[in-house]
């Protein structure tokens, strides 16, 4: 199945892709910022640490480490995610269509992953949404069961697909910028 992006014309794609990692790394930094007062003794990984708990215990005593304008930035962090996972699961889905695009016009065997790899890119985005509504509810209340799992596993699933799509487009790059040093002739991704 045809991903949407790769109707973005190839001399076109930079001047969609650039401008969305510039805004998703800016988005990176300010939730990296709002996140720090939520790095406690229960929570030594801040908002992952909560997103990973699995377990209603644990996710109440990360809750109960944090003071009440911890508990503000962590529910300020969860709304803002709702922008976040749009920017970042576009951003990489963009760039492994565009190292796809790239890889099949030298017929390099790992240019079919790239279309699969877009669309798990939007499921992590789900995943995300699933996550934060998730751990939105064990924030606003006493964590009960099912949230604290639903959240994991949620991430995990998330988690996965990103360093996927990350691997997959770090690598093309990389591979195709090599190969353009050897025949500079062509242009690089």
């Amino acid at each position: 199945m045809q991903h949407p992006f790769e109707a973005i014309s190839a001399n076109r794609r930079g001047l969609v892709f650039w401008p969305l990692l510039g805004i998703t790394l800016v988005l990176s930094v300010v939730m990296s910022s709002i996140g720090r007062p939520l790095t406690s003794s229960a929570a030594p990984g801040g908002i992952v640490s909560f997103e990973l708990a699995g377990d209603v215990t644990l996710a109440r005593q990360i809750i109960q480490s944090w003071d009440g304008s911890a508990r503000l930035h962590a529910a300020f962090s969860l709304g803002l995610d709702f922008l976040y996972l749009v920017l970042y699961s576009t951003t990489i889905g963009l760039g492994c269509i565009w190292v796809a695009a790239a890889s099949r016009a030298r017929q390099w065997p790992w240019a079919d992953i790239g279309a699969p790899l877009a669309w798990g890119l939007w499921l992590a985005a789900l995943l995300d949404a699933i996550e934060n509504v998730a751990l939105t509810l064990a924030l606003l209340s006493i964590p009960v069961e099912p949230w604290p799992q639903i959240a994991r596993w949620s991430a995990l699933g998330k988690f996965t697909l990103i360093v996927l799509g990350l691997v997959y487009v770090l690598f093309g790059t990389i591979t195709y910028n090599i190969a353009n040093r050897l025949r500079p002739r062509e242009h690089a991704v």
